[in-house]
């Protein structure tokens, strides 16, 4: 399966912060990748050519994002941004010409909860010990996932 991921480049208190949640409420996927904004969503190896291209034609400078609320969605939190969630989605809409079958929201996936209560409570206590959390989007990378293991097959930084 076939990922694009923007890598947030944090101040080290947010970045910490953020890997230390993923490493408590989302260790599996923490153990494999650190904190990100998904963009495209386990697709086929078969839309390698694809992505490169895509990923080849976007043309523009870094960006700032903010995180400023913490969300549950259903059995997942989530730390969304309000600054900077326009530029992920206008990448997304670029790297997903297909649109998929809900709306997109950037976010970067905390954890993983046995209840919506217990993610409810945990998004609270987060959002007020951690937020704001201010980042730049420089990089993109195109990763191939095999089991429990990530493969980076091209990555793209923006122009200055």
């Amino acid at each position: 399966m076939l990922y694009v991921v923007a890598w947030p480049v944090l101040g080290e208190a947010d970045d910490t912060a953020l890997r230390r949640l993923r490493a408590q409420y989302h260790p599996d996927e923490a153990a494999l990748i650190g904190p990100h904004f998904t963009l495209v969503f386990g697709v086929a190896d078969e839309r390698e050519v694809e992505l490169r291209a895509a990923l080849e034609s976007v043309t523009r400078r870094p960006f700032w994002f903010q995180i400023d609320r913490i969300v549950r969605s259903d059995l997942y939190l989530h730390a969304e941004p309000s600054d900077g969630a326009a530029e992920l989605s206008a990448l997304y809409d670029i790297l997903n010409q297909i649109p998929g079958s809900e709306p997109f929201e950037p976010h970067i996936t905390l954890g993983r909860f046995r209840s919506a209560a217990e993610a409810e409570q945990v998004a609270r206590i987060v959002g007020r010990q951690n937020l704001p959390m201010t980042g730049r989007i420089e990089e993109l990378a195109l990763l191939r996932r095999t089991g429990d293991s990530l493969e980076t097959l091209m990555s793209m930084r923006f122009g200055a």
